[in-house]
């Protein structure tokens, strides 16, 4: 019965798109930039100043990187712009709700990621060596992406281009850009990237917060979202069971 309704959640999310994008620009307190200034963002300065905790915790995460679940294995609907098995993704908050099993697992990282205001997502993004995410655009300009640098790749190339910027990671950095503008992704190298990825709510004016907010409220209640948290909660489970299988031997 899902399946049937996807078209339908498209075409409305296409057509109302352009619209609450328009208005959440008109209304931004915030430039409408490709690459914004963390600056403006008072929670990336506590960011920084833990990524080192913050970074063991995701080693501790992705020491068996198979053990992290794929991002088109959580969210199908990402198949298309995320090669197979190679974008790996450990979330913590996902399209606004927690994922407590994997909070738990990260406790430093929780609280951190906890006290940041209007947090939508949070999760550490494993991009695998040879990797490309090609060009796309994110869902709404509701939202801002903020990435914190925790392991980069010392030897080859590992950028993003967002619009007509190219920018690269940095240890203990943070970048933070607006996802609907077209980006990519590559990691011309022969090692792992990984960084945290941050979404939080755009800061804007009445009217753009209350329209940004209603899509945003609507996003998280499509089938989308549902099939994403149930597939989390899936991995989680096996995930449990792998654990158990290794303390016993």
């Amino acid at each position: 019965m899902e399946e049937a309704k996807r078209p339908l959640v498209i075409e409305i999310g296409k057509r109302l798109r352009p619209l609450v994008d328009g208005v959440v620009a008109r209304n931004s307190d915030v430039p409408n930039d490709p690459v914004l200034d963390p600056a403006d963002f008072p929670f990336t300065a506590t960011l920084r100043d833990n990524w080192r905790a913050i970074r063991d915790e995701a080693e501790a995460v992705a020491r068996v990187p198979d053990d992290v679940p794929a991002l088109d294995e959580i969210s199908p609907d990402h198949a298309g712009i995320a090669p197979a098995g190679m974008w790996r993704s450990f979330f913590l908050w996902g399209y606004g709700y927690p994922v407590p099993e994997n909070l738990a697992r990260c406790p430093r990282t929780a609280a951190l990621v906890e006290a940041i205001p209007d947090l939508n997502s949070a999760f550490f993004s494993i991009l695998k060596p040879g990797t490309h995410i090609p060009d796309h655009r994110g869902v709404t300009k509701g939202l801002i992406t903020c990435h914190l640098g925790l392991i980069v790749p010392k030897t080859g190339d590992c950028r993003m281009r967002v619009h007509d910027s190219i920018v690269r990671w940095r240890e203990g950095e943070t970048l933070m850009f607006d996802d609907t503008y077209r980006h990519e992704v590559w990691n011309d190298s022969g090692e792992t990237r990984v960084i945290l990825l941050i979404q939080t709510k755009r800061p804007a004016r009445f009217p753009g917060n209350l329209i940004a907010g209603a899509f945003l409220w609507g996003v998280k209640r499509t089938p989308f979202v549902k099939e994403a948290r149930a597939n989390i909660a899936k991995w989680d489970e096996g995930l449990k069971a792998i654990e158990a299988e290794r303390n016993a031997a």
